[in-house]
């Protein structure tokens, strides 16, 4: 970790850190788009995409809380190279894998495993890295230029990936992704031969550390109940994030859904560019409820018809609500929480919310394929009902789970809204330095 002296208060080379990930963004965006791509055309089947899927968060739900101690006892910029270098591997072993005459689902998930296993280094070490750099009164700036690089893995990747899948196949693709990685070290060095390191951390084990972490959520019981409440966000997102693509598919072909991808989102980028240049600075929880709300919204316009125009719109404006939950989220934890040690509670907050993304992949590609598909086909149980409204055929299913978990959104956003536990987040800021 660093200590926060003089120049190093600049935000000048937080950009240059962020640039690095926002280039990393785009290359994991180009692997993690074409595998997708790739593992749907030769199965047909969302199940088994949803399986690759699971098996990039494995790893990170398993050593995530390892990563966010290591965040607080090493260097935050160092354990960043190396999550970066190491996670290579992985992507060379798929790059193997994919060109080999003989491909099965086991070794993708085997390499998709071991990149994955490295890169759990990273997120908790940048998280971090936010407090040691930055002043209280840049943080809602640089977390909206954090869901810039969110935006960039669905804004630009899709848009490259869907163009190059028409001419080339998914090694260039990881060959791209692996060149990108090489360019964020070197910005991520850069950044890191200007900081100090505070020596002064003082060592325990790591079960002593997680229950420090654990107890600095625990002691506020509107931080306990914002990160249950994230598992079940994430939980209704993952719905929208596995199934648009196979469902899109089931009409459209590979460069059209990389063109929807791009349109919608760009309602990301045009929202993470306002909170960068306008933070949120205060009633922090209404903007929290409201964008909820309207991403919940917009998922059930989402998943209503085959339109492409309907499917832009409701897209774009779903991705528009993100970076204002995200950055509201991002607030009201970090000024609750100790910089020395936000590497494990980042970490631990991380584990708890991505159980929801490992449950919607789990469950949402087995109830697409087996349950809401067959009753919105042709002769399905829903056909002559349901059907109607929204449409019948191999996509349809998924369009209608899609909405449920849209509505179920909305029903979360009115819950937090009333919540008096995390309004006081906001009333009792207990660190801001």
């Amino acid at each position: 970790m660093t200590t926060k002296k003089g120049g190093q208060q600049t935000f000048s080379r937080f950009l240059l850190l962020w640039v690095g990930q926002f280039i990393s963004a785009i290359g994991s965006g180009l692997t993690s788009f074409g595998l997708g791509i790739y593992v749907y055309e030769q199965t047909n089947k969302a199940s088994l995409m949803a399986l690759v899927t699971l098996c990039g968060f494995i790893p990170m739900l398993i050593l995530s809380p390892l990563a966010g101690v290591l965040a607080d006892r090493y260097d935050r910029r160092l354990l960043m190279i190396l999550g970066d270098s190491l996670s290579l591997i992985g992507l060379i072993y798929l790059l193997v894998v994919v060109q080999s005459p003989n491909v099965t689902l086991w070794k993708i998930c085997l390499g998709v495993m071991i990149s994955a296993t490295f890169s759990t280094l990273i997120e908790p070490a940048y998280k971090a890295t936010v407090s040691d750099m930055l002043l209280a009164e840049d943080y809602t700036k640089a977390s909206g230029l954090m869901q810039l690089t969110s935006s960039a893995k669905y804004l630009i990747s899709p848009v490259i990936a869907g163009l190059l899948l028409t001419i080339a196949n998914i090694e260039l693709l990881i060959l791209l992704d692996s060149g990108t990685i090489i360019m964020t070290i070197f910005t991520t060095m850069v950044v890191r031969k200007g900081l100090k390191i505070d020596k002064s951390y003082e060592h325990s084990t790591v079960s002593a550390d997680l229950k420090l972490a654990w107890q600095a959520i625990t002691q506020q019981s509107g931080l306990v109940i914002l990160v249950l409440l994230s598992a079940i966000l994430t939980f209704l997102l993952g719905f929208i994030e596995l199934l648009s693509v196979p469902m899109i598919l089931s009409f459209a072909n590979t460069a059209v859904v990389g063109t929807i991808e791009a349109i919608v989102a760009t309602g990301m980028l045009v929202s993470s560019v306002l909170l960068s240049i306008v933070p949120i600075k205060k009633s922090f929880t209404k903007y929290l409820a409201w964008s909820l709300f309207g991403e919940g919204f917009f998922m059930i316009l989402f998943g209503w018809r085959e339109s492409i125009f309907l499917l832009c719109l409701s897209g774009f404006l779903f991705f528009a609500m993100m970076p204002f939950a995200n950055t509201t989220l991002d607030f009201l934890i970090r000024v609750n929480v100790s910089p020395s040690l936000q590497g494990r509670v980042w970490s631990l907050i991380g584990v708890v919310s991505q159980l929801g993304f490992v449950a919607a992949y789990a469950f949402s590609g087995l109830l697409a394929d087996y349950v809401f598909t067959p009753l919105l086909l042709e002769d399905g149980a829903l056909a002559s009902s349901l059907g109607q409204l929204i449409g019948t055929g191999q996509g349809r299913g998924m369009g209608l789970l899609i909405m449920t978990a849209g509505l179920f959104l909305c029903i979360l956003a009115l819950v937090i809204y009333r919540l008096q536990s995390i309004k006081q987040l906001e009333k009792e800021v207990t660190y801001v330095l």
